[in-house]
């Protein structure tokens, strides 16, 4: 059976270790698309415990945390924890930034 393309955002979205992001526009590069927008999408929609499918590691293009669907603090919070300095709502793609390639 196929995979939905949200299913396959959250595939590609659990090799993302935790102290480290993604962005919208990687992970839809991973998958083979410009579907950048239907990427955020699927991370809004996301089913699944937070814990099985790590949304709050995917952050906009130019390093801002950007929204989460829990609640936008809950995602800075987890970042947090798992070591991602965050200043001025930004986050230093350089230092965190997990490669799919």
């Amino acid at each position: 059976m196929d995979k939905t393309f949200n299913e396959q955002c959250y595939e590609a979205l659990m090799k993302v270790p935790s102290g480290k992001v993604t962005t919208y526009k990687d992970l839809a590069n991973a998958l083979g698309t410009r579907a950048y927008r239907a990427v955020g999408n699927a991370m809004n929609k996301n089913p699944h415990n937070t814990k099985k499918v790590p949304c709050h590691r995917v952050i906009n293009s130019n390093g801002d945390v950007g929204g989460y669907a829990w609640q936008p603090e809950l995602k800075r919070q987890k970042l947090k924890e798992e070591g991602i300095t965050i200043k001025d709502d930004k986050i230093d793609l350089k230092k965190y930034r997990y490669s799919f390639f």
